[in-house]
C-alpha cells in the first residue's frame, strides 16, 4: 500500500469521524462548555468587583461619627466570609460547593442592603460626594452581577438540555458530559431584578380623616 493511498485511507476516515462528531451533537458540546465557562468567569468577576468597592465604602461609612458598629461589623464579617472560599474551576460544577458559595454571596448582599439603608439616617454622608460615588458604582456591580448571572443561569440550562435531550444524551454518556448544578433561587423571577439601591424617604402615609 503505498504512501498516497494510506493517507487517502486516514483522511476519509478523519472525516467520517468528523461528520459523525458533528452530527451526535458534540460540537456542540464543546461550543457550549466554552460558553457556560466564560459566563461564569463573567459572574466570578462581578462579584469580586463588588468586594474590592466594600472596604472603601466601609472606610467612609466609619468616618461617621456614632455609625452603628454592629452594621458595619456585618458587613466585614460577610465580607471576609464570603471571600474566604476559595474559588476554582471546580467549583461551578460541585452542587454543595456551588451553593455554600451562593449562600455567603447572598448573606453579604443582606448585609450591604442593611448597611445602605442605615446610612438613610446620616445627612452627612448623603451629602458626602464620595459615598454618593461609591453608591453608584455599588449600584452598577450590583445591575452587572444581576446580568452576569442570568446569563451564566440561561448557559447552563441550554447545556444541561443538551445533555439530557436524544440523541445528544448518548454522546454525553460516551464522553462523559454531565449535567452541571445551577444557581438555586426560591423566586426565579427575583433573579431577573438586580437589588433596589436607594436612599430615597419612604413617603409618609396619609393623615386619617
Amino acid at each position: 500500500m503505498n504512501t498516497a493511498f494510506s493517507r487517502r485511507i486516514v483522511l476519509g476516515v478523519v472525516a467520517a469521524l468528523s461528520l459523525a462528531l458533528s452530527g451526535c451533537g458534540y460540537n456542540e458540546f464543546q461550543r457550549m462548555d466554552e460558553q457556560v465557562n466564560a459566563n461564569w468567569a463573567e459572574v466570578l468577576s462581578q462579584y469580586q468587583r463588588r468586594a474590592d468597592l466594600i472596604p472603601n465604602i466601609v472606610n467612609t461609612v466609619k468616618g461617621e461619627a456614632s455609625f452603628e458598629q454592629e452594621t458595619l461589623t456585618k458587613v466585614v464579617e460577610a465580607r471576609a466570609k464570603a471571600t474566604s472560599i476559595q474559588v476554582t474551576p471546580e467549583l461551578a460544577n460541585d452542587p454543595e460547593a456551588l451553593k455554600k458559595w451562593q449562600s455567603a454571596q447572598g448573606e453579604l448582599s443582606s448585609a450591604l442592603s442593611r448597611l445602605l439603608m442605615v446610612t438613610e439616617n446620616y445627612p452627612n454622608l448623603k451629602a458626602n460626594q464620595g459615598f454618593q460615588d461609591l453608591r453608584v458604582q455599588l449600584e452598577g456591580t450590583e445591575n452587572r452581577i444581576t446580568v452576569a448571572r442570568n446569563r451564566y443561569i440561561k448557559s447552563v440550562a441550554e447545556y444541561n438540555t443538551h445533555t439530557r435531550s436524544f440523541p445528544t444524551n448518548l454522546t454525553a454518556m460516551v464522553f462523559g458530559y454531565q449535567v452541571k448544578p445551577n444557581f438555586q433561587v426560591e423566586n426565579e423571577a427575583a433573579i431577573k431584578v438586580a437589588p433596589t439601591v436607594s436612599f430615597d424617604k419612604p413617603a409618609a402615609p396619609a393623615a386619617s380623616k
